[in-house]
């Protein structure tokens, strides 16, 4: 970590992405906070345009920044969606300089946009981790907690409803079935008793062409049967 003059109104930290800088004293807006520099690189050569590392700042379509040199204090200002500062950048002096967008206090941490190319080849793939974005993730999260929430409670009122049909419904169905077995238990009953019936009269039947008095039974079954009234020799009236 870089030895700070007491007298700059930054310092090294801890950041949630490693370190930082962060504010020492009150930053106004438009205040050039810090120089980005390091060996100039020229794109035109072949060496210097094979140096690969995440602390190339490019200046124009020639000159590049290598800030990756440890004297280099700005190269640990982090990037955010929603910065606090930006990069001013001179073509023609080819020089870079961090300067505040904002009023900065002490204690907040120091950032400014990388740039949509940065981005999309170093922050994305890994998710950027600034406070706006964490801020974003954390309302995403908490709404759909809170969807998942809300259907699980529709899913048990919609149980809750169809308990009470589903009780009726077994209700009506075992009604539906003793009704049935009551039916059947009268049909079988009827069917039994107009056999017996139809036994009793064959048999006075029988009795009556043979001559012979039948019994009581059968005499009063016949009756019922027929209609008639018997003398005492077992001739119609």
């Amino acid at each position: 970590m870089p030895v700070i003059s007491s007298n700059k109104p930054y310092r090294v930290g801890r950041s949630k992405t490693g370190l930082g800088l962060f504010a020492t004293k009150p930053i106004k807006k438009g205040t050039k906070i810090i120089r980005y520099f390091g060996p100039m690189l020229d794109c035109r050569k072949k060496k210097d345009d094979d140096v690969e590392n995440k602390y190339l700042f490019q200046i124009n379509g020639r000159w590049t920044i290598d800030g990756s040199v440890r004297k280099n204090t700005a190269r640990y200002i982090n990037h955010a969606c929603r910065p606090n500062a930006e990069s001013d950048v001179n073509s023609r002096k080819r020089t870079v300089f961090i300067r505040a967008i904002k009023n900065i206090a002490p204690g907040e941490e120091i950032n400014y946009d990388y740039g949509t190319e940065y981005f999309k080849e170093y922050l994305k793939p890994i998710g950027c981790k600034c406070a706006a974005c964490e801020k974003k993730r954390a309302k995403q999260r908490a709404e759909a907690r809170a969807e998942k929430a809300k259907e699980k409670l529709k899913a048990q009122k919609k149980a809750a409803k169809s308990k009470p049909t589903k009780a009726k419904s077994t209700k009506a169905l075992k009604t539906a079935k003793s009704v049935k077995a009551s039916k059947a238990g009268t049909k079988a009953g009827s069917s039994k008793a107009t056999r017996a019936s139809s036994r009793r009269t064959a048999e006075y039947a029988r009795s009556a062409s043979s001559g012979a008095r039948p019994g009581p039974q059968v005499e009063s079954t016949a009756r019922e049967s027929h209609g008639t009234v018997l003398r005492s020799d077992g001739i119609r009236a």
